[in-house]
């Protein structure tokens, strides 16, 4: 009789990430942070982000999937910020610790590479915010940028190498991350990374800058004994690409290959439905499609050994250009969303559709959770998506499913 592998005492987990993006033009960096082919030239970059799952050793990923060019990071750093808020250029004096990587202060990342820095030894406590500096005395040279430009966080651009000071004075503020793709902590085996697959309602438009009420952030705030990595970007489908890789060609990189990683969660199809044309036929066939995606989502994590839970899709009656006079669009997501609540394949069902709809008019949002566009939420709606996962499912669920699976 087989017995149930042993697992270390401690693993690298994933406690924080945002989907590598190429970067828009008009989302690059303002002057003089890009120039014709080249981007971040001699420039200190300070972002801020906030961890879920804490620990006292963090490792850093740093992307050039998107990049043009080979990525020279010249030197990086770690640190606490001042005041323990998100968005802020300022770091606790005494916390700042140097990023290494295989032992040596710079490093150059390939084309469509990322790199994953040695670890470093911090205090990280589970929500709290964490500061990196990078400094790149070249720049990278192309205009070709690895971003994820729906940050909701403020990070901040000044000349030169600052990598260590207290404080940038006059810097340049962007509402953008850049090159940073994950933090990792080395944690109790009992911690385990929930992942998030989404697009801009998991990726937080309508949410508050440097607020972090995003709904994977206020799920965390609800259950933190586990990490949560949101793998949300705006405009993100599953079908195809668009604003990033599609869902189905991105699985590998933001979902099995996160470290820690321990459930799936799926909320993602609104953009396939809105971007395919508004007739009876071509929503039956994207309906069908994106039905066919999840069973491969589900198959692909499974041989991982991941449990997967499917969030049914929520409204967007009124939304210009979504909405649609014949009602195809919404005849399409109520066949999707029958299917995720009845179907059997995802592990659990999440149904964020119930709530969040309008009871008296269930195409469209609640008047409370709109954020006004009558397709992203407000945090109020945040709060409500939060509040609709069970508790229940961050358990291990899987040796339920092998019962299942013997019956």
């Amino acid at each position: 009789m087989g017995q149930e592998p042993i697992r270390p005492a401690r693993h690298w987990v994933t406690t924080w990430t945002a989907m590598p993006q190429l970067t828009e033009p008009h989302n690059m960096p303002p002057p003089p942070y890009a120039k014709e082919g080249l981007s971040l030239p001699d420039t200190t970059l300070r972002q801020t982000v906030r961890v879920s799952a804490g620990g006292r050793r963090m490792r850093l990923r740093l992307s050039n999937a998107f990049g043009g060019a080979p990525l020279p990071l010249t030197r990086v750093s770690v640190a606490l910020p001042r005041g323990g808020a998100a968005g802020g250029s300022a770091i606790l004096p005494g916390t700042s610790r140097p990023v290494t990587f295989s032992g040596r202060a710079s490093a150059v990342v390939p084309m469509g590479a990322h790199v994953v820095s040695d670890p470093v030894e911090l205090d990280l406590a589970p929500g709290s915010v964490l500061t990196v500096t990078v400094h790149l005395a070249e720049g990278l040279a192309s205009g070709e940028l690895t971003s994820h430009p729906g940050s909701r966080t403020t990070s901040h651009l000044t000349g030169g190498d600052h990598v260590t000071a207290d404080d940038l004075p006059g810097a340049t503020p962007v509402d953008h991350w850049y090159l940073l793709s994950a933090v990792e902590v080395w944690a109790p085996a009992g911690v385990g990374t929930l992942v998030v697959v989404g697009d801009s309602l998991t990726d937080g438009r309508g949410s508050t800058t440097n607020g972090n009420d995003r709904w994977p952030d206020l799920l965390f705030d609800r259950l933190p004994g586990i990490a949560v990595a949101n793998q949300g970007a705006g405009g993100n489908r599953v079908l195809n690409d668009g604003l990033g890789p599609s869902a189905l060609a991105r699985l590998d990189r933001d979902v099995l290959a996160q470290s820690g990683a321990r459930w799936l969660v799926v909320f993602e199809g609104v953009n396939d439905l809105g971007t395919a044309p508004a007739t009876r036929a071509a929503q039956e066939e994207v309906a069908q499609a994106l039905i066919a995606a999840y069973e491969q989502i589900v198959v692909r994590a499974r041989a991982r050994d991941l449990p997967v839970y499917g969030a049914t899709l929520t409204p967007f009656g009124g939304h210009d250009p979504y909405d649609d006079p014949d009602g195809h669009r919404q005849a399409a997501r109520r066949q999707v969303n029958d299917w995720i609540r009845t179907a059997g394949r995802f592990d659990a069902l999440i149904d964020f559709d119930a709530a969040v709809r309008d009871p008296a008019a269930p195409h469209r949002l609640g008047a409370a959770y709109d954020e006004g566009d009558h397709l992203h939420l407000s945090p109020a709606g945040y709060r409500a998506l939060a509040a609709a996962v069970p508790a229940t499912l961050f358990t291990d669920v899987r040796a339920a499913r092998r019962a299942r699976a013997h019956r």
